[in-house]
């Protein structure tokens, strides 16, 4: 919506449709969804990892000759790596309709107008890149996540900074990468 009041201005309302999509493919949806995905899943899985630690679980699976990281882990991480691209997809495509719907129905653009710069303004490159950040914050977000559920102090308050530390820790983490892969892979 305000990315249509500047490009009015400049008689570039064409570009709307582009500009959406280039916005949510290569940076919005990669970093919003993890973020959301951080704040709902990952403090879950913290808390649950955390649980079974100050539970004695996970003394237990050790106890049975199971590895725990084999056990909870990897699968945690596997998961991630699978989920957050499918995700971040699912957010880009529900994001440029929206975007669609807006510029359409209530700004007055013809739907032509907003899908026809698109396929030449965004390319397999832009989709790749969004899809390999979505990739890593989900090795990250992951990798954060069991590393404080795995690690927490006994009782119910260090399962609760953990879980906080986790989610603070991992959105610093989505953040700076996001920053650094903006900058490599410009």
């Amino acid at each position: 919506l305000q990315l249509f009041y500047i490009l009015r201005k400049f008689g570039s309302v064409a570009l709307l449709g582009p500009g959406i999509a280039l916005s949510l493919i290569r940076e919005l949806g990669p970093v919003l969804c993890a973020l959301m995905i951080t704040g709902r899943a990952g403090s879950a899985l913290t808390a649950e990892i955390g649980m079974m630690r100050i539970s004695e679980q996970i003394d237990a699976l050790t106890a049975m000759a199971l590895n725990p990281i084999r056990y909870l882990i990897v699968p945690n991480i596997v998961a991630a790596i699978i989920v957050f691209p499918l995700l971040t997809s699912i957010y880009n495509v529900i994001g440029i309709y929206g975007g669609y719907l807006v510029g359409v129905k209530l700004l007055g653009i013809s739907s032509g107008t907003y899908f026809s710069l698109m396929k030449d303004y965004v390319d397999i490159k832009d989709v790749l890149i969004g899809l390999y950040k979505s990739f890593s914050f989900g090795i990250i977000v992951s990798w954060v996540c069991c590393y404080k559920g795995f690690n927490t102090g006994y009782g119910a308050e260090g399962v609760s900074k953990s879980t906080t530390e986790a989610v603070v820790m991992s959105s610093i983490l989505i953040l700076v990468w996001d920053y650094s892969l903006g900058s490599f892979l410009i």
